[in-house]
């Protein structure tokens, strides 16, 4: 797991996990990408900062291996508390956050992209929540930013994806780009905002953020609770075992 921090032009920050091979984090990789971002969001320097990937795809979420591996339910509230405080860093950043997004965007991906302040997406990129077949739940919070109310159920519903030029449609992403000038695009974007006064950056953060009309943070802890029964219940484990083909409670 590593989780780094470059400085490719004046004013902007680029913050890059690469967990390889699917970008699925552990426990600690959710915490080293929270640190991560809220460090470059105080550099007194910095006016916008880049969340960036290594790799094909841009975030595939839990490391559900982890959680299997652990009889008791240590790992599930260590990736619960994890994945609050890395959505929570992205969307607290002092400074705008712009994601730059790849091949998949699943599950704890859609919770960093949905509290980003904007998306550059590539051409192959494609988002989803699949919890509902990985016997989880959570993110709908974050989904609802990306896409209107009935299209955000039915896609937890269904596990199904969206394209990016999809969500360019919606106004969601700003820009679909190919892949490989996905990171140009998005420094492109990040320049151009870092151009700005960064008092007045940082104030707008704020501002923005303080007339939300939902409170994500409030949202998102409120799903987790259910994520957490499904565990109690054995219902998550059960799902999990079938791979999703278990349609019945």
């Amino acid at each position: 797991m590593r989780v780094s921090t470059a400085r490719p032009a004046d004013g902007v920050r680029v913050v890059t996990v690469d967990c390889p091979p699917v970008n699925a984090l552990p426990v600690q990789g959710w915490y080293e990408l929270a640190d991560a971002v809220r460090a470059a969001g105080r550099d007194p320097e910095a006016r916008c900062v880049v969340l960036a990937a290594a790799g094909r795809g841009f975030n595939a979420g839990v490391d559900i291996k982890e959680l299997v591996r652990d009889p008791g339910h240590t790992a599930l509230i260590g990736a619960n508390r994890g994945c609050f405080e890395a959505f929570a860093a992205v969307y607290e950043c002092e400074v705008p956050v712009v994601a730059a997004v790849q091949g998949f965007c699943l599950g704890g991906g859609i919770g960093l992209v949905g509290n980003a302040d904007a998306i550059v997406a590539a051409e192959d990129a494609v988002f989803g929540l699949p919890e509902l077949d990985r016997g989880a739940l959570g993110a709908a919070t974050h989904l609802a930013r990306l896409v209107p109310q009935h299209l955000m159920r039915t896609l937890y519903y269904t596990s199904r994806t969206v394209t990016a030029a999809e969500l360019h449609a919606h106004g969601s992403v700003w820009q679909v780009v190919p892949g490989d000038g996905l990171l140009d695009a998005a420094l492109e974007l990040a320049r151009e905002i870092a151009g700005k006064d960064g008092h007045l950056l940082r104030l707008a953060k704020a501002a923005i953020n303080g007339v939300d009309p939902v409170d994500v943070r409030r949202s998102y802890r409120f799903e987790q609770g259910f994520t957490f029964e499904a565990n109690l219940a054995g219902t998550a484990a059960r799902v999990r075992d079938t791979f999703g083909e278990e349609a019945r409670p």
